[in-house]
């Protein structure tokens, strides 16, 4: 399975930083390089690759350097950049994972593709519970109710390429986690300070 890390999007939540959202530096590292390295190590992916734009110059750089193949698009929209790639890509099922998860581990992202069985599923999502982010002093700005919970979506998760090609709906089906790795997504100064300070 190949993967697609998205990396080209404005980052207008975060404000005014001095350095791209995908670059910020966590744990010692540039936020996507983080993702990367969770994807590659995977026994499921064969080939990351990453989305960016003229939002996230420096980003393609740095991916241009550390030897990651990148994939230029628009930047206008999450589903733009998405058709664009998926187009430049190959097989059936593709696993996409924002740059904005840093805390993501290998391990987390096999036991979510395990989950996954293309026999009877169109797509799976990654939601986090609820309690699980504001735990962790976040405020979700979404969220969706399951089995009498509220869940937040992590972001993660592996779609049909051809068929979100070609237009058509994708039954939805959830992998539902505690799991804290997922639950944090970096998009604003407060996130993105509470990320830095989990690996102090």
């Amino acid at each position: 399975m190949q993967a697609l890390i998205n990396a080209g999007g404005k980052g207008s939540r975060m404000g005014e930083c001095g350095i791209e959202k995908p670059m910020q530096i966590i744990g010692g590292k540039p936020a996507v390089v983080r993702v990367v390295d969770a994807l590659m190590a995977s026994k499921y992916i064969d080939k990351v690759l990453v989305s960016v734009s003229d939002h996230t110059i420096e980003t393609e750089r740095c991916l241009m350097e550390y030897g990651v193949e990148t994939i230029r698009t628009s930047g206008e929209s999450f589903m733009d950049d998405l058709h664009e790639s998926f187009k430049k890509m190959e097989g059936e099922y593709v696993l996409v994972c924002p740059s904005d998860l840093p805390l993501i581990s290998t391990n987390e992202v096999n036991i979510f593709i395990d989950s996954f069985d293309p026999n009877n599923m169109e797509s799976l999502i990654a939601l986090v519970k609820c309690s699980t982010v504001k735990s962790l002093g976040i405020t979700p700005s979404y969220t969706v109710d399951r089995y009498g919970h509220q869940w937040v979506v992590s972001g993660i998760s592996i779609m049909s390429r051809n068929r979100t090609l070609n237009g058509e709906y994708l039954q939805e089906s959830y992998y539902h986690t505690e799991c804290p790795e997922f639950a944090v997504n970096v998009n604003t100064q407060k996130e993105l300070k509470l990320a830095k300070d989990m690996f102090i």
